[in-house]
């Protein structure tokens, strides 16, 4: 990585002027200059230097804008992205679906040893950016993270709260996160959101694809036997919600992220670790156990959870031809029942919708039980994860914490390569951080199962 001195910025938010990125900017600017922020530069970028002035009064309402500057970026010129990346230590990418803008950004970075983190929440494209660039990327000191956003910390650090209540010689077996969005008015998605989707189910066999073409993951070992999948429609009583199955890219994240756990038993080595960094990364991982993972979507009636059937069913039959794609993304509230439009959601419906996620673990009370047989789980621990709206409050939350210690930690971070967030973000004070901003984390109970 070049000289941070010889960086203008500390940071460059591109697609600021979207429907995500001007919170995200919002969200930023709560921290530029602040006295215990390692943020005291800041660029906005994108291809209309108009929106983005607009999006920083925006922003900055009811103060006058700070005097940042404002970049004009062709994602498309590769020249234009790494004159870009060479003017900063981290570009926080909100330019979506990114399956389609994504890699050239991911690309310019790394050639320019900058580090990069996004909100993506395609696996596809993920695991491509892991495959082309992660050898590179830690040869020119560049650290690209994707899934910083509602996609996917929640799921995971949600997991390793879950996972490290299971005190020894307890021991989890599978844990089923239930996401539970909740609103006092309608709850409106994000239209790059459902655009990714129908996008993923369209190229849905380039991903099994290029996961024949790497070689396999190293898989951890996780006491007990497999869980059944159970029914498709499933009450869960102890949280009150109907659910069923989440096709998100969670469970794929989280998975990552324990392959990389089970190759890495103490976790990644920082660039400038001190033993006392080492120790407290291995005592970290070590609370950390591994476990079958699922997602599951969830309502409170029966009706609600036929409703999200309903807009699974329509984005896979849609969305698997061209002409059924372009019905799906030029009438989104038709084929989503109102959940997704293109203007997206107002101000008043942002503020007034929140999340719970859910995380239900069913283990072993002693894990010398798990090698009796087809011994049962014994012990189920509960915890959750809640916070405001999804896409424009929590998201930017994360991504902009994940940046602040990217910024003032990145000594105690891996030099390079591309990773998911939980096997960074981990032993770090993510999770203390997302507390004090407005997501929590609590324990919600601890009981024995019925033999």
């Amino acid at each position: 990585m070049e000289e941070e001195k010889e960086r203008a910025f500390d940071v460059v938010i591109l697609g600021a002027s979207g429907f995500t990125g001007k919170y995200v900017v919002r969200e930023t600017l709560k921290f530029l200059n602040s006295p215990s922020s390692p943020l005291k530069t800041l660029a906005l970028s994108g291809r209309n230097p108009t929106k983005l002035e607009q999006t920083l009064k925006w922003a900055s309402y009811p103060i006058k804008p700070p005097q940042i500057p404002i970049l004009e970026t062709n994602i498309s010129d590769p020249s234009s992205l790494l004159s870009l990346c060479k003017k900063t230590r981290l570009v926080l990418n909100c330019v979506g679906p990114f399956r389609l803008y994504g890699e050239p950004v991911v690309a310019a970075c790394v050639e320019a040893g900058t580090d990069y983190l996004d909100i993506s929440g395609e696996p596809e494209f993920m695991e491509k950016m892991e495959c082309l660039y992660n050898e590179k990327g830690l040869k020119m000191g560049s650290l690209v993270i994707s899934a910083c956003g509602f996609d996917s910390i929640p799921a995971e650090m949600g997991l390793m709260f879950n996972s490290r209540q299971w005190v020894g010689p307890a021991a989890p077996n599978r844990v089923e996160a239930y996401v539970n969005l909740e609103s006092k008015m309608r709850i409106v998605g994000n239209f790059a959101t459902l655009e990714s989707a129908v996008l993923g189910v369209a190229n849905a066999g380039q991903l099994l694809e290029l996961r024949r073409s790497r070689p396999r993951k190293a898989r951890p070992v996780i006491p007990g036997p497999l869980p059944s999948k159970g029914a498709t429609i499933e009450h869960q009583k102890s949280i009150g919600l109907w659910a069923v199955k989440l096709p998100s890219a969670d469970s794929i994240v989280v998975r990552r992220t324990l392959s990389f756990l089970t190759e890495n038993p103490h976790g990644l080595p920082g660039t400038k670790d001190s033993d006392e960094d080492i120790a407290k990364r291995k005592n970290f991982w070590s609370t950390v156990k591994p476990v079958h993972f699922g997602v599951k979507i969830g309502s409170k009636s029966l009706l609600g959870v036929f409703r999200f059937i309903l807009i699974g069913i329509f984005i896979g039959l849609f969305g698997s031809t061209a002409f059924g794609r372009s019905l799906l993304l030029k009438y989104p509230e038709i084929f989503t029942l109102g959940m997704f439009r293109k203007t997206g959601p107002t101000e008043e419906e942002v503020s007034s919708a929140s999340f719970k996620m859910w995380f239900v673990g069913h283990g072993y009370s002693d894990i010398s039980l798990a090698s009796k047989g087809n011994k049962k789980p014994d012990m189920e621990i509960i915890t959750r994860v809640s916070g405001p709206e999804v896409g424009y409050v929590t998201t930017p939350i994360i991504l902009v914490q994940c940046a602040l210690i990217l910024l003032g930690q990145r000594a105690n971070l891996p030099k390079g390569g591309v990773f998911p967030a939980g096997i960074v973000f981990g032993p770090t004070d993510l999770l203390e951080r997302l507390q004090q901003n407005g997501i929590s984390f609590e324990v919600i109970s601890k009981k024995a199962l019925p033999s």
